[in-house]
């Protein structure tokens, strides 16, 4: 029988740190950043920007923080912490700016679009601003891959919200539900937001972290070539 379009399985896949090696382009554009702000970094500063990042992005998706607010404030609290006077806003612009050129592939992400390609409908959803994630996404010429592309950004919502999630499967034609699975690095927004969707889950864990809380994947992969055998199971 032949498989048709609407029987494949349809698969979400997350951007950074799932496709892209977000912490290699952090990093290179942050060095850069601070470089030409005049800004002295070391390890500890940008590992604790890092950090400082992560609650700030932890904060947008549970609705304490809108975007703008993330993208600035990051940085208000990083120089705050560290008593340096640096203008924010310029740092952040200039960031940004740098963080959309050049791509880095997670090991085993470029196997994976072209086993999947044909065999399942594959469809990117990310969280990131939208100039930065069109000009890394040309960048590593990966668009053919996916027959949409959703920007939170550009949805008017993010993920983990149910309403990121809806509006993405409203344009998704011949959309199942019961077929859909999303698969991501982020258990508080790939995981979570898949749950808040009721589709299939798979949280791509690499490095093994544990998981402490009351989110729980269908799936838990530590290498992306564990995927593709999961798409026969549903």
């Amino acid at each position: 029988m032949t498989v048709t379009q609407k029987s494949k399985p349809i698969v979400l896949l997350d951007l950074d740190n799932t496709i892209l090696d977000f912490d290699m382009a952090e990093r290179t554009a942050l060095s850069r950043a601070f470089t030409e702000m005049g800004v002295r970094y070391d390890d500890a500063l940008l590992k604790r920007y890092n950090q400082i990042n992560i609650r700030h992005w932890e904060m947008l998706e549970d609705g304490i923080l809108t975007r703008d607010e993330v993208l600035v404030k990051r940085f208000e609290a990083l120089y705050r912490e560290a008593g340096m006077e640096a203008d924010a806003f310029r740092t952040q612009a200039l960031y940004e700016s740098l963080l959309a050129e050049g791509h880095w592939f997670l090991p085993g992400a470029e196997a994976l679009l072209e086993t999947l390609k044909g065999r399942c409908r594959m469809f990117l959803c990310s969280n990131g601003t939208a100039s930065v994630q069109e000009g890394r996404i040309a960048s590593a010429g990966i668009g053919p891959y996916f027959e949409q592309i959703f920007v939170s950004e550009h949805m008017g919502a993010n993920k983990p919200e149910k309403r990121y999630f809806d509006l993405c499967f409203a344009q998704i034609p011949d959309f199942d539900r019961e077929r859909c699975v999303m698969l991501g690095d982020s258990l508080t927004s790939d995981i979570r937001g898949g749950i808040n969707a009721g589709v299939k889950t798979c949280w791509f864990n690499p490095k093994g972290k544990p998981n402490p809380g009351p989110i729980r994947p269908d799936w838990e992969i530590r290498s992306l070539d564990e995927f593709p055998p999961l798409l026969d199971t549903f």
